[in-house]
Parts: C-alpha cells; structure tokens; sequence
C-alpha cells in the first residue's frame, strides 16, 4: 500500500526523510502535507516536492494541524523536541501512524500522555533511533548475543562531542533546557537506547552530575558578537557559524527569520544558555549491570568509547568519526559532516578470559552512519521484515531512553539518586527518592 505521508516540523531534521519519499523510496508513499510555523521553510521543501512530485502539496500552520491528520494516514514528526509529545497525540488519537524523531519528548509528562495515547489507539509509533543501525553498534548487540564475554556486569560509556558538532548545539534552539530538554535528552538518549538496546535492560536507578563549563556567557573569551551574520569576526572566529556558506542553511533558516525572529547562528558564548556541555551519569540497570557514562561536548576530536565488563571477558568498541577538528569547519557548514572523513577509524574487539584478544569484523556498508541511514530508511519506510536484533523502535524503547535523561536531570538539579519504576517508564515520586540520600548530599552540586 502506498502511504500518505504528512511532515510537522521542516527544519533540517525533516530532509532525511523528504530526500527518501521524493527519491529512493518514492515507491512506498507520497507526501501530501506539511505543517510548520514558519512559511519560508515550508516553501523551501514544497519546492523541492514540486520539482521531484510535479506539483506542490498544501500547507497549515500549527491550528490547522486537524486538517494535516485529514490527508495523512502517516505524520512524521520532526519539529523542536518539546513539541513532539504534542503532535505525536493529536496523530495517535486521529489512529494515525506515527514516525517521531529522537528523542520522543523532553520530559515526565510529554512521556505519560504518549503513553496514554498509544495505548488507546490503533496507530502505531516509530520512534526512529538510528544509531541501532549503524554496523559498528549492531556488531555489539551480536557480540553480546553470542554469549562470549558472559553476564554483562558494567558497562563504561564515553562521548565526545567536537567543537564543530558539540558546539552546534549551543547556537540554535537546543541551548534552551525547556525546548529540549538538554543533552542529556536531547543527545543521550540515542546512547542510553544504545545501552537498552544492546543489554536488553531497563534502567533502575540514576545518579548524575553536570556543568555548562565551556560555552556560555560565563565562559566567554572576550566580548562576543551576538550572532555570525554581519559580525566583523565571521570567517576568522571559528565558533561563529556562516549561514550563507550553505544554501540549505540559508533557505531554511536566514532567509526565514524574517517571520519569527528564530537565529540559527547565535553565539555559543553568549545569554541565555540554559543547557550543560559537561555531564556524568550513573545507572543501575535491573539485569544487574551497571553504567558509568560521560559526554562532553567540546572536544578536540569526534567520537565514542563503550566497554562491557563481563563474567568471562570484555567488550570493546572504539570509534572516531572526526579526528581533528578544522578551524574553518564551524564557520564552513559545507565542511561540518563526519562521513569519509579522512583518518576515522572504528574497531571492536573481545577479550576473553584466558585467551588472546580478537578484533571482531565490521561489516561497514558505507553513508550515513556507516549505512545505518538507509537501513533506518528501510526499516520506517518498507517495513522491518526478519530482523533478528529487533532494531525498530517503539514508543516505550522512546519512553525508557528519554526518562534516562530526564532522572539525570533531576539528580544534577537535587544531587540525590532517582529511581525509575515500570521497567523504566515512569520515574519514581520526588519525595520517595530517598535511597542513599545522604550519602548523594555529601558530594551535591550540578
């Protein structure tokens, strides 16, 4: 059958999938409508549908959106996180499909209702987590299927977020906490599915500090321009972005600011940062297991390590997608991507008890995430088939990452551990946060 599919939302995020209906999924569906606040965006991909499609497909703000559910039998959701819980509903309750982008919502509530939603309807969610996908992370879930390294007991989890990609954040909605929840929701809830995922766990229990100690107005160099555009320092200053370096980021977003005021390109260091750039969490899982994750986001370079301890052996898996981060590259959009990067290296390898240690192949397929996009794609679009490490995701895998977040939140906010309680699905009453209170008082502060 092919689906009628309608886009809330047409920021960057949306171009994935307005390039995969319009091109080599075309087969699977056609797109009949777009929702956004802002004009100027919508007009920017209904041109590129009618260029591809033939004709345009119709557009409505924000209050018309029951008139968007009338045409769709798909929403895809791809607007400012702290809004997907509401659009996510409105399709459910309509007994639309959804395809939600990560992370599901920002917070306890936009959790609660989707739950609600999805249980009284027919629809269906997807919640779209497409590191899943990439080869390097599926070689881990099979490493671990195969029972070599025994019981998982610990896993050790570091991110580094570079100056090119790190620092993005900081410049457009996300660096305000309400809008999306900050990174450790925003982000990390890509890598604590990873952890959901691969141990087959739900998390218990999380304990977390963070700091904003590299952007921000507290941090700031000198003084700072408030924006790229027109700034005497553009092309010199490498944490002041160009926005008329890239004709995508030009068409979306500075041509479109006459209509809402939205900057694509304020300064890192600038007022009004609400989120952290520093963040240590802590994680009991109910399999046992236990997770020690750090993000950064102002490193040098670009990529992750994750180790599982287990009770006959180890697991390792290291990647760097960017090695060095260019001085031209933040005020250069054109140069930000991490694909074919030169230098990037990935290798995963076992370590046994009483044996040598192996490096386990990864099957890389090229793109996007190591061609872990157009396997998304394929998933959403065509449908999962026999996918033996189950890779698609719901609503719940969407609920249970997200809350990771938000109960680190909270614990870097009150210095105390939160319990998560229904396999992860509901973060436990404030004021019954009691365990080892005490002991998380002594070392508070976020």
């Amino acid at each position: 059958m092919t689906r009628k599919y309608a886009f809330v939302g047409l920021g960057h995020r949306a171009q994935m999938y307005v390039d995969a209906l319009l091109g080599d999924w075309q087969d699977t569906g056609r797109i009949v409508a777009l929702c956004d606040t802002n004009r100027t965006r919508m007009d920017y991909y209904n041109r590129m549908i009618a260029a591809e499609a033939g004709a345009p497909v119709p557009l409505f703000g924000p209050e018309a959106f029951d008139q968007v559910l009338d045409l769709a039998d798909t929403v895809v959701v791809t607007c400012v996180d702290a809004a997907h819980a509401r659009y996510v509903c409105a399709a459910l309750d309509a007994g639309r499909d959804v395809i939600v982008e990560k992370p599901l919502t920002v917070d306890e509530a936009g959790c609660a209702a989707i739950a609600a939603a999805a249980e009284r309807s027919a629809g269906t969610v997807i919640t779209t987590f497409n590191y899943r996908y990439s080869p390097r992370n599926s070689a881990v879930r099979e490493a671990l299927a195969t029972g070599e390294i025994g019981e998982v007991t610990s896993v050790h989890f570091e991110w580094c977020l570079d100056t090119i990609h790190g620092a993005d954040y900081f410049r457009r909605w996300h660096r305000e906490a309400e809008q999306s929840g900050g990174l450790l929701v925003h982000k990390a809830s890509h890598h604590f599915d990873l952890v959901n995922w691969w141990l087959g766990a739900s998390a218990e229990q999380v304990f977390a500090q963070s700091a904003l100690r590299f952007y921000g107005a507290a941090n700031a160099p000198g003084p700072r321009p408030a924006r790229g555009h027109g700034a005497p320092e553009l092309g010199r200053d490498p944490f002041l972005l160009d926005l008329t370096s890239d004709p995508r980021l030009a068409g979306l977003y500075l041509e479109a600011e006459g209509e809402d005021g939205y900057l694509r390109d304020r300064d890192v260091f600038g007022e009004g940062i609400s989120i952290h750039d520093n963040m240590a969490v802590l994680v009991r899982y109910d399999s046992g297991a236990l997770l020690t994750y750090s993000l950064n986001a102002h490193a040098p370079h670009e990529g992750y390590r994750v180790a599982f301890n287990g009770t006959r052996g180890r697991l390792e898996l290291e990647v760097c997608e960017r090695v060095w981060t260019p001085p031209h590259a933040a005020v250069d959009a054109s140069a930000a991507g991490k694909e074919h990067t030169p230098g990037a290296w990935e290798r995963l390898t076992v370590h046994p008890h009483w044996q040598r240690a192996r490096e386990v192949p990864i099957e890389n397929a090229g793109g996007s995430h190591g061609g872990g996009d157009r396997l998304l794609l394929d998933d959403v679009l065509r449908g999962p088939g026999e996918d033996r490490l189950a890779r698609q995701a719901g609503h719940v895998a969407g609920i249970r990452s997200v809350l990771v977040g938000v109960a680190a939140n909270r614990s870097a906010s009150t210095g105390r551990p939160v319990r998560l309680l229904d396999g992860g699905t509901a973060l436990a009453p404030e004021e019954q946060e009691t365990a080892h209170a005490g002991i998380a008082r002594d070392g508070a502060g976020a």
